[in-house]
């Protein structure tokens, strides 16, 4: 049902909006790599396309953990908890705009792991200091939970626990993709240098000569006689 006026109206503008949303995906998550790509090295860079891709499938794998798994959680508590002889009809913008706010938490709930990945790589955070905050994490996983879905505890924990899990497996691939690797890296770094052309150290071989000639000469240890350094 339509309790508003204009409801009729925007619900199928929100529809196709959010459609357009999913079809642009792959391209405003390259658009967000573009940005952050400028700051990292070279062998950093090749984690552009696998992380493209997996926060599209990620988003996507969010949407559908909601539509599947909490939505029919969510739907049951609330007919669930309607008084005896209420019948639940809700407005069918209320509804999708329901909808739609869980689509995106959820969608960004599962971006996590690509966000933990791009910290560490970025040099902004640590492995070790990810683990230090676990807990301080958790608590907010659960205050994100509370915010985003209805007042159950079981919606509460289904937004909650995957957004922890997901941390945690940021932090193994984060963990995995920083790990040492001395030789590859001593390959790579030789790979990157590029020396001087020989135009290049005849002018250095210059600069350092003339330097030598300007420089004034030492003056000479002027010492008084019957000084200790006179005898």
């Amino acid at each position: 049902i339509a309790t508003e006026v204009t409801t009729p109206f925007f619900v199928p503008i929100k529809v196709t909006m959010m459609t357009a949303f999913l079809l642009a995906l792959p391209w405003v998550f390259f658009q967000v790599w573009a940005f952050v790509a400028p700051g990292l090295y070279q062998h950093e860079k090749r984690l552009g396309v696998p992380l493209v891709i997996a926060s599209v499938i990620l988003f996507l794998l969010g949407m559908a953990f909601a539509y599947f798994l909490v939505f029919p959680v969510v739907f049951g508590f609330i007919v669930g908890v309607a008084p005896e002889g209420v019948a639940v009809m809700t407005d069918i913008g209320k509804y999708l705009d329901f909808v739609m706010t869980l689509f995106m938490a959820f969608g960004i709930t599962f971006e996590v792991p690509v966000a933990v990945v791009l910290l560490v790589k970025m040099g902004m955070v640590s492995v070790a200091k990810l683990r230090e905050i676990r807990p301080y994490v958790i608590v907010g996983a659960f205050i994100i939970g509370a915010i985003f879905t209805p007042p159950d505890v079981i919606s509460q924990f289904m937004l909650a626990v995957p957004l922890w899990v997901l941390y945690e497996l940021g932090i193994i691939v984060a963990a995995l993709i920083t790990k040492p690797k001395p030789e590859s890296e001593a390959v790579e770094s030789a790979s990157d240098y590029t020396p001087m052309s020989q135009s290049d150290m005849d002018a250095e071989l210059d600069r350092i000569e003339a330097s030598l000639i300007d420089r004034p000469p030492s003056l000479p240890d002027q010492t008084e006689p019957g000084s200790p350094k006179s005898r």
